[in-house]
């Protein structure tokens, strides 16, 4: 999982005189065809080769060739996309493997590039998760589909449950203010952390875990900037995997990505009604991204149509014709059209939605997109 912190640390790395690889690839099986994600590889390497300085390609050689050797040897771990930041000299090797596809890229400079990855960071929705006890508390990153427990926040000194009580009432007043206090101190300090990390690492939605006590009063201490992110609860067990919150939690988060999806297939279809700089229907939305105005991308999941592309200059179209009306080139059938136009929509740095459900959008064509300009 891209964490900020670690992006921020790649990217105070200096080569002085070494040189980074940074490779974005899109490895998507469903748009690259027997793997020809391996032979874009080649051709960005040898476009390179040819184009740089010979003391640099001298530098790089070695990174090169475990660039296109991993590639060639870890096909069954990819996903959609994948980063490599590579720079032998001084020892320094980074994969990432996205669960989105990525426009295919290398940068070679004295620095490793990152931009791509901090686009999504900053573009696809991270969420918190607070699982909260009496003496300690476990938080998780979900970004992508993907869980990762970030921290495990540990108080010492609070005593154990009282047998005749439970969490927060406890039957002997004094033992009760007792642990009342050092259960309080925990969780300020759970809040303060949690408080730190949002922050920094940019989380927008909270969700909370933990007992129906636990997360009653840890609601009561929230400060305003962290309750107005949270958006559900659930019970469960301190000791509970990262698969079993995920599966608790995944409704939660489904549920506020689905209503904010239909904001937007609102602001979408008002604004393509208006004409004011969004389209919906597969043919003018093709035409838009084929013009690289395309801002935001919206498609039902289930949208599949087929079409026919140039083998010349790529265009794409969804009309019976023999040959391309740009280049005459020859025209090729294809049969993931929406597809390919995502994934040119996210080459062109586009931020592209992919609804589950929603009848307004399969009315209206089961695609649209909001444009920039």
């Amino acid at each position: 999982m891209i964490s900020r912190e670690e992006l921020k640390e790649i990217a105070k790395i200096r080569g002085n005189d070494a040189y980074f690889v940074s490779l974005y690839l899109n490895v998507n099986p469903v748009t690259n065809v027997k793997d020809n994600y391996v032979i874009h590889v080649k051709n960005m390497l040898k476009q390179n080769v040819e184009k740089l300085d010979k003391v640099i390609m001298k530098s790089i050689s070695r990174d090169f060739e475990k660039i296109e050797s991993y590639i060639l040897t870890n096909k069954k771990v990819f996903k959609k996309g994948l980063a490599i930041i590579s720079c032998d000299k001084k020892n320094f090797w980074k994969e990432f493997h996205l669960s989105i596809p990525v426009r295919n890229d290398i940068i070679i400079d004295t620095t490793p590039y990152i931009k791509p990855l901090l686009d999504i960071l900053d573009n696809y929705q991270r969420y918190a998760i607070l699982l909260v006890g009496r003496e300690y508390a476990r938080l998780f990153m979900i970004h992508l589909g993907e869980i990762e427990e970030y921290i495990e926040i540990y108080t010492e000194g609070v005593p154990g449950r009282h047998k005749k009580g439970g969490w927060f009432s406890l039957s002997e007043k004094s033992y009760e203010r007792h642990i009342d206090y050092h259960v309080e101190r925990h969780l300020k300090d759970v809040l303060k952390q949690l408080d730190t990390i949002m922050s920094k690492e940019y989380v927008g939605r909270l969700i909370i875990g933990g007992s129906e006590d636990a997360v009653s009063r840890v609601r009561t201490m929230l400060p305003h900037t962290i309750s107005e992110k949270i958006i559900g609860t659930f019970h469960a067990d301190m000791n509970a995997t990262g698969k079993e919150i995920l599966e608790k939690t995944e409704p939660i988060f489904r549920a506020y990505e689905n209503m904010k999806e239909s904001e937007t297939i609102e602001e979408i279809l008002t604004k393509a009604m208006k004409n004011e700089n969004a389209v919906i229907g597969i043919e003018d939305v093709m035409n838009a991204i084929q013009e690289g105005r395309v801002m935001k991308l919206v498609l039902l999941k289930d949208f599949s149509i087929e079409g026919l592309l140039c083998k010349n200059c790529g265009h794409l179209t969804i009309q019976n014709i023999t040959s391309c009306p740009y280049c005459k080139g020859e025209v090729e059938k294809a049969n993931y059209v929406t597809d390919l136009i995502a994934q040119r929509a996210i080459e062109q740095g586009a931020f592209v939605d992919i609804v589950y459900d929603n009848p307004k959008l399969k009315e209206t064509g089961g695609i649209g997109a909001i444009l920039r300009f």
